[in-house]
């Protein structure tokens, strides 16, 4: 059961390592570096769930792979649906990826949707003057993200995609 589920997301890594481009302008957001994602990043996530529900929960499940060179906070990435208005239920995500339901990679994706019932439930709807701030500061993250710095995140992304199919195809 191992061994088909090891190929199972070896074969997931593959699907969605084009995919998992759209998510380049996202990595200064899913890595603490910048206060909210670039519209860019929300127009590629959409993209990507669009296509495959699936790539996201990759992109979590392997956020502490050394081969990827690149710091992902979880909470963070699975925030991005909500943050970007991209309906996405990462609650799905140990089913779509055949975790064991009791496995540390299961548990991350479980607490996050329990903490976001927790804080939905006490937290009050956001009014026009909130959701007009987090804007400002979307604006402002992109046109602080500067060309130089989007071209290395693509670099970067470009070599965890590398990496991940890289290493599939050995294991064959």
């Amino acid at each position: 059961m191992v061994g088909l589920a090891s190929s199972d997301l070896a074969k997931d890594r593959q699907e969605c390592a084009d995919q998992l481009v759209g998510l380049a302008t996202c990595l200064p957001y899913v890595g603490g570096q910048a206060k909210a994602p670039t519209l860019d990043c929300c127009s590629g996530l959409k993209q990507v769930l669009k296509a495959s529900k699936k790539c996201l929960c990759i992109l979590v499940k392997d956020r502490n792979d050394p081969s990827l060179g690149l710091k992902i906070n979880a909470t963070l990435a699975l925030s991005l649906p909500t943050t970007c208005h991209a309906p996405s239920n990462v609650s799905e995500c140990p089913a779509l990826l055949h975790l064991a339901p009791n496995s540390t990679d299961a548990k991350v994706f479980e607490d996050f949707a329990n903490s976001s019932k927790r804080s939905n439930s006490t937290t009050p709807a956001t009014n026009g003057n909130s959701t007009s701030t987090g804007s400002t500061n979307t604006a402002k993250v992109k046109s602080d993200g500067g060309r130089g710095q989007r071209w290395l995140v693509f670099e970067m992304v470009c070599v965890a995609i590398f990496s991940m199919v890289s290493s599939s195809c050995t294991s064959f």
